[in-house]
């Protein structure tokens, strides 16, 4: 019925993110607040990109996901804050259809290559760990450059088809979303349009590139913790094995937990602030801790990074004697 009554509704070309306007005494708070959030998110994943780069020591299948995931980090952070800030400093909530469809395609695709790249490192760390003696010939060169295209082609691939279904939507009035970007279920109930067949393959996609990623991540760390735990406690495998995994586990934790638990809420007035403040987990908190959980954990981290501040200091210093 939608589909032939559409025609009869006022459609629109712009969209309205309330994101946080239910709190206009604290705009400029939450702006300061999500600022400092950007600047280190976009700073510390910058720096561990150049040092995996730029270091011989990180040029392992390790931190070469780890760059990978960086990197991502900064695009995907990249596609939410700076609107967000700027209808924070404006006021201007608006968002054109193309712009608001453009947006939740990247948001999307990093987000479903992120699931496969967490478990692309979670894989390179059951090898190390379970099957050391079989590990460098396994996680070789090809077989790591192998895993990170097939993680970035499988997020764009899954939201080019989800997006294709998008663009025949027709939306019409109300056009506001109560979000602080465009989810994409949200996005689909403003349209005027038969919905039922976007619905269906969001959740088809949704189950394709997620679920996979995550029962491999699990299933990695329940034979990794197997493996651990029959080490001897008085040995330094044991400790260090737990020092390499935390730091990864951590971020899986924060990154699935929030989404599933988003996923899980009913579709409740009531419960729309709570999805809104477990996004921030995994949209904006995820990106901002990655780079601190891995460079304040690991040693090779900051021995690169020590060696990089000694450089420039180096440097600096021969530049002031000319």
């Amino acid at each position: 019925m939608a589909d032939t009554d559409w025609r009869n509704e006022t459609t629109v070309t712009e969209l309205i993110l309330l994101g946080f306007g239910d709190l206009p005494d604290l705009q400029i708070l939450l702006f300061l607040m999500f600022l400092v959030i950007y600047m280190a998110t976009m700073a510390g994943n910058t720096l561990i990109v150049v040092l995996v780069v730029t270091d011989q020591h990180l040029h392992t299948p390790m931190y070469f996901f780890l760059g990978n995931l960086s990197y991502l980090e900064i695009c995907y952070t990249s596609t939410i804050l700076p609107r967000l800030l700027a209808s924070l400093l404006t006021g201007d909530r608006t968002i054109s259809v193309s712009g608001c469809i453009t947006q939740l395609y990247f948001t999307g695709s990093l987000a479903s290559t992120e699931c496969y790249l967490l478990a692309a490192m979670s894989y390179e760390r059951y090898l190390a760990i379970c099957k050391p003696l079989h590990y460098s010939t396994l996680m070789n060169n090809r077989f790591c450059l192998q895993l990170a295209a097939g993680s970035w082609l499988n997020g764009c691939l899954a939201l080019t088809i989800f997006v294709l279904f998008l663009a025949q939507l027709v939306f019409c009035v109300p056009n506001e979303i109560d979000h602080f970007y465009c989810d994409p279920i949200p996005l689909i109930e403003l349209s005027c349009s038969d919905t039922h067949l976007s619905i269906l393959v969001d959740l088809i996609i949704v189950s394709i590139f997620t679920l996979p990623p995550f029962l491999l991540t699990l299933m990695s760390y329940v034979f990794i913790l197997g493996s651990i735990l029959r080490i001897n406690p008085s040995t330094t495998g044991r400790k260090k094995a737990f020092s390499t995994c935390s730091s990864h586990l951590t971020v899986v934790t924060i990154f699935y937990g929030s989404i599933m638990i988003v996923c899980m809420l009913p579709k409740r007035d009531t419960l729309r602030e709570l999805k809104k403040v477990l996004s921030v987990c995994f949209t904006v908190l995820t990106p901002l801790v990655n780079p601190l959980i891995y460079s304040l954990r690991n040693r090779e981290v900051k021995e690169a990074l020590r060696k990089a501040v000694s450089k420039c200091s180096f440097h600096q210093k021969n530049m002031q004697r000319l």
